[in-house]
């Protein structure tokens, strides 16, 4: 009988640590705290299908091929052309269609040639002045979900702002949300025989007889582990939901180059995301420590009023909340994803999610975890690969 493999947590990197650990033939339990699966890829039921925070799958990551490869992805949505030229920037204090030229130069480097050791604003402005690079962090944002992005690693800014400017756009969306996506890949997961509980909640390891690994936050494993030294930045961020009457006007996107914030009109790629004939705006502004939920929201506020002519008497439905420590890893200069905390902590112990050692952007990070930590449990387990990834 197979050594068995534990999982603890049921959101993309648990599933995706899952998946790939009973594709090999180990015998896998996964336990979710929630009575859904999903972490922060869950969407929520009802009229409104939303995130938590604005969402989108990047095309030329890891987890794309690995997903299309099983028939995970299902149907995807990509922004139509006419929205591309309803993308707006709000900069010194206008909204703007094109962007500051210094900032759309900067785009083009690559991200190796940005320094480890350097801060962004630093770097980024000796290169193109200091408007330029301020926007340029600021527009960055948008992958680090943090108040003061030039604060930040050179190389690590520079490869989110080269990923969020990519043309043709690497961002596509999952029709419906990314539940769907989860509900695909749990399916798959218990074809391959892994047993699924919800409503499971782990305060201590299990007596085990296998490898266990942890798919939770970082604060969630450091709890779980006692151990002190889980520790890692991450972003603080005011999340809005907000459903409108469409109006003509109403632009795609507002990316704030002044201060970082965004606001994206999810029924623009995926009219599916809200009742026929309403608008489902999302969007996030990140907010420093001694900043309330107020100030994210006056931030957003601030830009609706700029972009979205009358908004107040279209809204329909509304929710806010606040992100904080759960919008993945942020590198201070002088680390890399390499510095983070190990995928491996002894003992048959793994970590898998959005800030522990593994490259990547946004939820990247949690899928190539969650196959390194997979991997390793699989190798600690011994066990011989038996199956092919076919769906």
């Amino acid at each position: 009988m197979p050594t068995p493999i534990t999982i603890i947590g049921g959101g993309f990197a648990g599933l995706t640590a899952a998946i790939t650990a009973a594709e090999a033939g180990a015998a896998v339990t996964l336990h979710e705290a929630h009575r859904g699966l999903g972490g922060r890829a869950r969407t929520a039921e009802g009229p409104y299908r939303t995130n938590e925070g604005p969402h989108a799958l990047y095309n030329r990551g890891p987890h794309w091929s690995w997903l299309a490869r099983r028939g995970l992805l299902g149907p995807m949505a990509a922004v139509p052309p006419r929205e591309g030229a309803r993308f707006r920037f709000h900069l010194d204090g206008e909204l703007r269609r094109t962007p500051p030229l210094g900032m759309l130069r900067l785009t083009r480097r690559r991200p190796e040639k940005a320094p480890v050791d350097l801060d962004f604003a630093t770097w980024s402005q000796e290169l193109v002045g200091h408007p330029a690079g301020r926007a340029a962090a600021h527009f960055a944002a948008v992958a680090l979900f943090h108040h003061d992005p030039g604060s930040l690693s050179a190389r690590f800014v520079q490869e989110r702002l080269r990923r969020a400017t990519a043309l043709p756009p690497e961002a596509h969306y999952p029709r419906g949300g990314w539940g769907g996506v989860i509900d695909r890949m749990a399916a798959r997961a218990r074809n391959l025989g892994v047993r699924i509980e919800t409503s499971a909640r782990v305060d201590a390891l299990p007596d085990r007889d296998g490898p266990v690994v942890v798919a939770t936050s970082l604060d969630a494993a450091r709890r779980l582990l006692g151990d002190p030294s889980l520790t890692w930045p991450s972003g603080r961020t005011v999340l809005l939901d907000l459903a409108l009457r469409p109006h003509r006007g109403d632009p795609f996107v507002i990316s704030d180059l002044d201060a970082p914030g965004w606001l994206e009109r999810f029924t623009a790629q995926d009219p599916s995301l809200a009742p026929a004939g309403r608008t489902l705006l999302q969007g996030q502004f990140p907010i420093a420590a001694h900043q309330s939920k107020a100030d994210g929201v006056a931030h957003a506020e601030r830009l609706l009023d700029k972009g979205f002519p009358g908004w107040r008497e279209r809204t329909l439905w509304r929710r806010e909340a606040v992100a904080n420590g759960r919008t993945g890893a942020v590198d201070l200069p002088g680390t890399t994803w390499r510095d983070r905390p190990a995928i491996d902590r002894g003992d048959g112990v793994l970590l898998a999610g959005d800030q522990v050692a593994a490259p990547g952007v946004l939820s990247e990070v949690s899928f190539t975890s969650a196959v390194e930590a997979a991997s390793l449990a699989l190798r600690a387990a011994r066990v011989t690969p038996s199956r092919t990834p076919a769906p």
